[in-house]
């Protein structure tokens, strides 16, 4: 993960986070001893197996402040958000979805998906800060509106959006609130009752768990309901068909296990960091932007505008001391600047500048200033 003298420093945790040790501990006798399916009700190994699917799904649910029935375990936030969206659109009548310009593709892309399929889509736009605007939500929501979907906080810029707000606003009119909440978790409070939200979709890679285990919540009083988008099973409530893979559900749940009690202390940390980051940068780089709020931020997270450099070049400079990004690591490859940022209003030669720096729970002071140190140096060779 990096230090001074050991480097790459690792600055990309909105792309993934590294492996609790401690959830790998708790995982590591899933793989050996208690191997045995949970599905299975004949015996012991399938017993002591359901027992820790069971146990990590209550972890799970404590985390978002949910009951233990309202979670389903699935491979990732993607399908989390894929089964939300397509799930709950299966039967209702109501024919209009609305999201925003700055979601995730894997909301995006399914919200359009459901257009061809003859659902009415808005996609709303947000302020130069990143926020909604809760007035541009009201009007357009209406009646017919069956399904609101936003990110609580977003994967490229870390804008926290007031969520609390748009659920009252979509419960006022009767429409299902979905959040990807896979940002958040572990990083902030996501309490579901509290943010009025009725589905919410997370990653265990996003959250200091393993790679290939996600999870959503589906609110139960009052009941939401969704149909299965994949056939084969009765597993996780008839919504998810296939074996749930135990040692990554005990991951996800150990990790969440782990964030209930440590986000807060990990949350003041992370902001004092980037705080001395950012005034760093600063001060060595003339008209450095920061985009997206100011204050409404996910603790952590930096995107930044560097004037004179593509966001390419200086993350290609420094790749081999400090990992950092040019945003969405679901866009790698893309030859345009990030939507995100032009979804800001940013101008396609300024959001080509964007860095997305993103620190986490193993981030230490040290880390933080050679990364300065060798961003501020890039910067000035390349802008030379």
């Amino acid at each position: 993960m990096g230090s001074v003298g050991d480097l790459p420093i690792y600055l990309d945790y909105q792309a993934t986070t590294p492996l609790d040790p401690r959830v790998l501990d708790a995982m590591a006798p899933y793989w050996r001893e208690t191997f045995g399916n949970p599905h299975s009700r004949g015996h012991r190994f399938g017993w002591d197996a359901r027992q820790a699917v069971e146990t990590a799904r209550s972890q799970v649910a404590d985390l978002l402040g949910a009951d233990d029935d309202e979670t389903v375990f699935v491979s990732g936030a993607t399908e989390s958000c894929n089964l939300a969206l397509r799930g709950v659109t299966a039967t209702e009548k109501r024919r209009h979805i609305i999201t925003l310009a700055t979601e995730h593709p894997a909301v995006l892309e399914t919200v359009r998906w459901l257009g061809k399929r003859g659902f009415d889509i808005d996609v709303l736009p947000v302020t130069p800060t990143g926020l909604l605007d809760l007035s541009v939500l009201e009007s357009a929501l209406g009646s017919r509106t069956l399904l609101v979907s936003v990110m609580l906080a977003n994967n490229e810029i870390g804008v926290v959006q007031p969520l609390a707000e748009i659920g009252r606003l979509c419960r006022a009119v009767g429409a299902v609130l979905h959040t990807d909440a896979t940002q958040a978790v572990g990083r902030m409070k996501v309490n579901v009752d509290e943010l009025g939200v009725d589905l919410a979709s997370l990653s265990g890679h996003k959250a200091y768990g393993p790679n290939g285990v996600g999870a959503l919540y589906i609110r139960n009083r009052p009941g939401v309901r969704l149909d299965p988008i994949l056939t084969g099973g009765a597993q996780e409530r008839g919504l998810r068909p296939g074996t749930v893979a135990t040692p990554l559900a005990v991951g996800l749940g150990c990790a969440c296990d782990i964030a209930k009690d440590e986000w807060p202390s990990d949350a003041e940390r992370l902001r004092r960091l980037t705080a001395r980051l950012r005034s760093d940068l600063s001060d060595a780089i003339p008209n450095l932007q920061m985009f997206g709020h100011s204050e409404h931020r996910l603790p952590g997270s930096l995107n930044v505008g560097v004037p004179g450099v593509p966001a390419d070049r200086l993350v290609n400079a420094v790749a081999a001391d400090v990992a950092v990004s040019t945003g969405s690591a679901c866009s790698t490859g893309s030859p345009e600047p990030s939507r995100v940022l032009l979804a800001l209003g940013v101008g396609f030669e300024r959001a080509a500048t964007g860095v997305r720096i993103s620190l986490g729970r193993f981030t230490t002071q040290d880390h933080v200033d050679a990364a300065s140190t060798v961003l501020r140096h890039a910067w000035r060779t390349l802008a030379a």
